[in-house]
């Protein structure tokens, strides 16, 4: 039979190189067309390869964790003619001992995840490093592959050899129906010890609101991976239209017309297009929320920050905003916020602008997905596009900042929502009345 070449599939227009995760099959081991061989990733996404056609494999030319080239060969096998060979899923033949052109494939050591043993055996969480023979000696013992990864190994990698399972057997089997002790991850961040030279000065110690600050920041940063967009936006005609009905507003309503509950609009619209903005993370769902809540991050008397929150956001007119917006800037400038008032947001606000800041890299008010920053409305002088050719005119512009979890939101949807606030700012209908 013809020796046929597996090759590393082409996997997006921008891939250029593949990971193998696992190899799904052995050496000698025999498939049909459209079995699953081998796992791959890449820096976007997992990918499964299919057999392009039945046969048997005849070598691995990469091991896990090579990184390969698109197209590049990875295996070679026999073409067989289909089910040929394969009266069970894990018949084997005898391999033909290998060295390869990249290191040799061996029997005794690969990792395998689907290991040829009974059915009755149940595979554990992580793959199982065995060896035909480890396999053999298990099986005649009914030992399962939750017992057999409990089991300390003498081998390379900590792989089982017989010698370690015959005296496990010898002893007792004394992991028969223990739990797997939980090996310290060499991933996880470890804060240094380092004797750092702190100065000296006033001892001020924090107070309780200031440390849950602290912590809740650390556990934001430590928690999600922080990207940050941003944009520039026209406010000229939007702050027109407010400098002209401001006082119309108040002497009609007896509310302050500020620019946040403008804001609030702007976003509670663009969350509305984009929903998936509204969402946060519990283990690996996520949770897409069904109410708008915006929080407007607020300055206490003592200078620590609060976030109250403006309920069904989306649901609200601008008088409405406007009223609620000032309701909870004023408890909170006299202390007297009540545990409703700061619970249920989805997404937050945060005007760095209100300091004379000109942008801000906020930090994710957790459990949200994102928060926006706007900083301070600036004259300056632009170059207009029209009709009669380019001018320079004094225009009102402000900068916007999206700082979202890169873990559930990506560059294209942080990015095109962010562009949809600034775009309904810009596009602010100066035409609107002021009747509600």
């Amino acid at each position: 039979m013809p020796i046929e070449l597996l090759r590393m599939p082409k996997m997006g227009e921008s891939i250029t190189e593949g990971t193998i995760l696992n190899w799904l099959v052995d050496v000698g081991e025999a498939f049909d067309e459209g079995d699953i061989l081998v796992e791959v990733a890449t820096d976007k996404v997992d990918n499964e390869v299919p057999a392009p056609m039945a046969g048997i494999i005849k070598t691995f030319l990469f091991e896990k964790g090579a990184v390969v080239a698109v197209g590049e060969p990875i295996a070679e096998f026999e073409k067989t003619a289909a089910k040929a060979l394969k009266n069970d899923k894990h018949t084997t033949v005898e391999p033909e001992v290998k060295k390869t052109i990249n290191e040799p494939v061996s029997m005794s050591t690969r990792e395998l995840k689907k290991p040829a043993i009974a059915r009755s055996f149940q595979l554990p969480s992580a793959a199982v490093y065995i060896s035909p023979l480890v396999d053999s000696i298990a099986r005649k013992h009914h030992i399962s592959y939750e017992e057999l990864a409990r089991i300390p190994g003498s081998g390379i990698d900590g792989r089982l050899r017989k010698s370690d399972l015959a005296q496990y057997i010898d002893s007792g089997r004394p992991y028969k129906f223990a739990q797997p002790a939980s090996a310290p991850d060499p991933t996880a961040y470890r804060i240094p010890t380092l004797n750092l030279d702190k100065g000296s000065g006033k001892i001020v110690e924090m107070d309780r609101m200031r440390q849950m600050i602290s912590d809740h920041m650390v556990y934001s940063k430590h928690t999600s991976p922080h990207v940050t967009a941003y944009v520039e936006a026209d406010l000229t005609e939007m702050v027109h239209w407010r400098n002209a009905n401001k006082v119309q507003f108040q002497s009609d309503y007896q509310q302050k017309l500020t620019f946040t509950p403008l804001f609030i609009e702007a976003v509670a619209k663009a969350i509305s297009d984009f929903p998936m903005i509204n969402v946060s993370v519990d283990g690996k769902n996520i949770i897409v929320k069904e109410d708008i809540n915006i929080g407007m991050a607020t300055a206490l008397p003592s200078g620590n920050l609060i976030v109250p929150v403006v309920k069904q956001a989306d649901q609200k007119d601008l008088l409405s905003l406007a009223s609620e917006v000032n309701r909870l800037s004023q408890l909170a400038r006299e202390n007297k916020l009540k545990g409703d008032d700061i619970k249920g947001g989805s997404f937050t606000i945060s005007n760095v602008g209100t300091f004379g800041s000109i942008m801000g890299t906020p930090i994710i008010n957790q459990p949200e997905a994102a928060i926006l920053a706007t900083g301070i409305i600036k004259k300056r002088a632009e170059v207009m596009e029209g009709p009669e050719g380019d001018t320079i005119a004094i225009r009102h512009m402000m900068y916007l900042s999206l700082s979202f979890d890169h873990r559930i939101v990506d560059g294209y949807l942080g990015g095109s929502f962010l562009r949809r606030i600034a775009d309904y700012l810009e596009q602010f209908d100066t035409q609107r009345t002021l009747k509600f």
